[in-house]
């Protein structure tokens, strides 16, 4: 789980305007760092497979996020792969 904190942090820098927290690049960035949380928590607990479970759902949220935002904008879903280093 990621911190309120860092949570916040995120949400100012991937925001859209001063109100969002909810758009697409918010939700990938979000996603992404709690996708790198739970990778290195699964490299030290190779067995815990609830935690693969929810890490295998949030890969694919951000994957479905990313194709929606391709189909929307394709420029903002660049930009976002460059920032985060997605492929």
């Amino acid at each position: 789980m990621l911190s309120a904190s860092k949570k916040q942090n995120l949400i100012k820098k991937f925001r859209t305007h001063d109100s969002d927290t909810g758009s697409p690049q918010v939700q990938i960035a979000i996603l992404t760092a709690e996708i790198e949380d739970l990778t290195k928590h699964l490299r030290d607990h190779k067995k815990d497979n609830s935690s693969r479970r929810g890490l295998i759902n949030k890969v694919n949220e951000r994957r479905r996020l990313m194709k929606y935002l391709e189909r929307e904008d394709a420029a903002a879903l660049e930009k976002i792969k460059d920032e985060l280093k997605l492929r």
